[in-house]
């Protein structure tokens, strides 16, 4: 028994030696969204993080990050075209802010590649939960991350061509671009 206590206790302190745990600064990180139509329409604007931690290693990140979906704000427009997009965006024919406030991002496995980290994670929008991958970029104090993600598996319908025909010009992509910066 006592070996075992050893075991786990040279675990410990291997981990916390080599990994760090980094909180993130809620204030300073922050998501840059870009959402296109069909006739390249573009709209962009910017989410905050609610919460997170990342744990760095040599080789090897985990985590979660929290995003406070009612921070969606809109940053291509201005006065009243910005609060209807920004309205629309979170009613339930996008992202259902009153009923999903957060939205989450889990890391669960990672492969270090040269200086950056080829992340497998978990998103979760609207309480549904799919795999995604990216590269994660990871100095000193911040972390960088360029993702694209589905919404329409997310039940994010409005205007998609995978729930829609016929759409034509009124067709929304379904891609979501996503730039991730977190700061420590």
């Amino acid at each position: 028994m006592k070996k075992l206590y050893f075991i786990i206790i040279q675990l410990l302190v291997s981990f916390t030696l080599f990994a760090q745990i980094k909180l993130i600064n809620t204030e300073t990180s922050n998501i840059k969204w870009t959402g296109r139509e069909i006739t390249t329409k573009i709209h962009y604007g910017s989410l905050k993080f609610l919460d997170g931690n990342i744990s760095i290693s040599e080789n090897e990140v985990k985590g979660e990050v929290i995003v406070n979906m009612e921070s969606l704000n809109v940053e291509d427009l201005t006065g009243g075209s910005k609060q209807r997009l920004e309205g629309h965006l979170k009613s339930d024919d996008f992202f259902s802010v009153d009923k999903h406030k957060t939205a989450k991002l889990e890391i669960v496995s990672s492969e270090k590649q040269g200086d950056i980290f080829m992340i497998n994670g978990i998103l979760t929008i609207k309480d549904i939960s799919h795999p995604i991958k990216f590269n994660l970029d990871t100095q000193n104090n911040k972390a960088t991350a360029k993702l694209a993600f589905d919404r329409s598996k997310y039940n994010v319908k409005f205007r998609s061509g995978n729930f829609f025909e016929n759409l034509g010009d009124k067709l929304i992509l379904d891609d979501i671009d996503l730039e991730v910066e977190l700061y420590f």
